[in-house]
C-alpha cells in the first residue's frame, strides 16, 4: 500500500484539476511514480481520474454541452483506444515535446492575445479530439491538450468543467480495460481504491467551492496558466 504523502498528492491534484476543469493526472502521474512503477502508476492515475471526473460531474452536472461531447468524445474514444495499445511500443519523449510546445505557445499567445481562438467548427473540434484521445491513452495527459482546444470556445465556467468532465471520463473507460488487460493493476493494490475515490470525492468537493468564488474572467486565465504549467511541465521532464 502507498504510504499518505501519496494520498495527499492525489488530494492536491484533484483540487487543481477542478479547478482548471483538467490536469489531476497530470500532475498526479509523474509524483505517483515515486511510489510506484510507471504500468501500477498509469492505472492508478487512471482509475483515480474516473473518480474525481465522477465527483466533477455530480457537483457540475447541470453545465454539460451535448453538442461539444459528442463531436470531441466519439474521436477521443477511438483514438484512446489506439494509444493504449501502443504505450510499450512507441518513444514517448519526442511527442511529450510536441505537446509541449503546442501547449505553452496556445497559452502565451492568448495571453498576449485575449481575442484568440482555435477554429469553432466541427474540424478543430474533432482534430481536438483525435489528438487529446491519442495522447491521453499514450502518456495519460490528454487534459491539458482537451482544455485548450474546448477553452477557445470561450464557455462558462460550470460548462467548461463538467463537458471537460464527461470526456474524460468516457476516455478513461476506454483505455482502463486495456489497462487492465496489460496485467498493469496487481492484486496487492486493490486496497488502495476506495482509498482514492475518497480523496478524488473530497477534492472535487473542494475544487467546487473555490470554483464557485472565481469570476469568469479570472477563470479563464487560470484555464491558461494552467495549461501553460502543463507545457512547461512536459518539457522539464525531457530535459531534466
Amino acid at each position: 500500500m502507498p504510504e499518505p504523502l501519496f494520498y495527499l498528492a492525489a488530494f492536491a491534484a484533484e483540487i487543481f484539476g477542478t479547478l482548471a476543469g483538467f490536469g489531476s493526472s497530470t500532475i498526479f502521474l509523474p509524483l505517483a511514480l515515486f511510489f510506484v512503477d510507471f504500468p501500477t502508476a498509469l492505472i492508478l492515475v487512471a482509475l483515480f481520474h474516473v473518480f474525481g471526473n465522477l465527483g466533477r460531474i455530480t457537483f457540475f452536472r447541470e453545465g454539460i454541452n451535448w453538442k461539444l461531447l459528442l463531436w470531441f468524445g466519439v474521436p477521443s474514444i477511438i483514438l484512446t483506444a489506439v494509444g493504449a495499445i501502443l504505450v510499450r511500443k512507441i518513444s514517448l519523449p519526442v511527442l511529450e515535446g510536441v505537446l509541449g510546445i503546442f501547449l505553452m505557445l496556445f497559452s502565451i499567445i492568448s495571453f498576449l492575445k485575449p481575442k484568440f481562438s482555435l477554429p469553432k467548427n466541427k474540424k478543430s473540434i474533432i482534430t481536438g479530439g483525435i489528438l487529446s484521445g491519442f495522447f491521453a491513452g499514450l502518456i495519460g495527459t490528454g487534459g491539458a491538450l482537451r482544455g485548450a482546444f474546448l477553452a477557445s470556445f470561450h464557455l462558462k465556467k460550470n460548462i467548461y468543467i463538467a463537458t471537460l468532465a464527461v470526456i474524460a471520463l468516457v476516455v478513461d473507460f476506454t483505455r482502463i480495460p486495456i489497462y487492465l488487460g496489460s496485467g498493469f493493476l496487481q492484486r496487492e493494490f486493490y486496497g488502495t481504491l476506495p482509498w482514492l475515490l475518497l480523496v478524488a470525492v473530497l477534492g472535487a468537493f473542494a475544487g467546487k467551492k473555490l470554483v464557485d468564488k472565481i469570476p469568469q474572467e479570472l477563470f479563464r486565465k487560470l484555464v491558461l496558466a494552467a495549461i501553460l504549467v502543463m507545457g512547461v511541465w512536459l518539457l522539464w521532464g525531457i530535459v531534466s
